[in-house]
């Protein structure tokens, strides 16, 4: 149930964008009305999640280790794994956004012999780095549809993207990562016992609509031709706010928009945000230097605190006929 409720969820809107074009001819409606409802959606919800992010009180250092703290002069520091600087903070934040670097380490535990073994799982870290490298390249290759001329640093993408040409049109690399990624992803979910038991409908929906993104997209370049031309006229319309609804697209672009549109409303609502939510996590962000500045709640109210002497103040006499040791007589 929690893998066929978001599949049956995307199989519904592939049936309803195809019987919205072809049916009721609702090109109006999936090709300029979702598009900026999903637009407006997307960019709204990532700036709100931000700015809840941003004002978020973090009064002490929490940042998530896994190596040697700075401590004393002959005991050498792990300045990558436990920085202790804003600098080497830095580095690590790069590896990680770039790199993937936490998905290298040890990610599996294994009971051998009595003894807790930690393993690697560097399958999941190298097409983690496939599925969401092949997905910039594929939103950076889109960007030849919003502008009059293609810039230059595109071409260059799409000439690395494409140099393994077999046939015509051009194979592009990214295109066929992005498929292959997502159903590693998803085989990883249901071929592991503990990562398929924690997994929610809310894992499985994004994956299947990636999926489904890839799946129409490659159909529309190698198998079912689509008017590249009118597919321009109705994007540059769009970014101009003139839009138009040229004649000859088919109904499989209607269908692969809905899907990219559904899925950019979805981002700001699911665990895809963690796109941006990287960049403002406490546990990554900080610098692990709580042994070398003390560091205050600035939260914190006021607390009349009973001091001692306070305390020997009004039970004096009664501690002296206790027999118990006062500071003052």
């Amino acid at each position: 149930m929690k893998m066929l409720v978001p599949l049956s969820a995307v199989i519904v809107m592939i049936i309803i964008a195809l019987a919205g074009v072809e049916a009721a001819g609702l090109q109006a409606l999936f090709g300029i009305a979702i598009p900026y409802i999903a637009f407006l959606v997307f960019v709204i919800g990532m700036v709100l999640k931000v700015i809840n992010w941003a004002k978020s009180p973090v009064p002490f250092r929490i940042t998530t280790t896994c190596g040697q703290q700075q401590s004393l002069p002959w005991i050498k520091q792990n300045k990558i794994e436990n920085p202790s600087t804003c600098f080497h903070t830095f580095i690590r934040m790069v590896l990680e956004v770039l790199l993937f670097r936490s998905l290298f380490r040890n990610l599996k535990t294994e009971l051998n012999d009595g003894k807790v073994v930690y393993g690697s799982d560097k399958w999941l870290w190298l097409f983690a780095l496939v599925f969401h490298y092949s997905f910039l390249v594929v939103l950076i290759r889109h960007i030849r549809f919003f502008v009059v001329d293609m810039p230059f640093a595109i071409e260059i993408i799409e000439a690395l993207d494409s140099f393994f040409q077999v046939g015509v049109p051009l194979l592009y690399l990214s295109g066929l990562g992005l498929l292959v990624g997502a159903i590693f992803l998803f085989l990883r979910r249901i071929v592991i016992p503990q990562v398929r038991y924690i997994s929610l409908p809310a894992d499985y929906f994004p994956l299947f609509l990636v999926i489904a993104i890839a799946i129409t997209g490659i159909i529309m370049r190698y198998f079912t031709k689509v008017d590249v031309v009118a597919v321009k006229n109705l994007t540059m319309g769009l970014v101009t706010f003139s839009p138009v609804v040229p004649e000859g697209i088919g109904s499989i672009f209607y269908v692969h928009l809905f899907l990219v549109c559904t899925l950019f409303a979805y981002f700001p609502f699911s665990k895809l945000v963690h796109m941006g939510g990287v960049f403002l996590s406490p546990t990554r962000n900080l610098a692990n230097n709580s042994r070398m500045e003390r560091h205050i709640n600035p939260w914190n109210y006021p607390v009349h605190v009973h001091t001692y002497e306070e305390y020997e103040n009004e039970f004096r006499d009664k501690m002296k006929k206790a027999g118990l040791p006062v500071e003052k007589e």
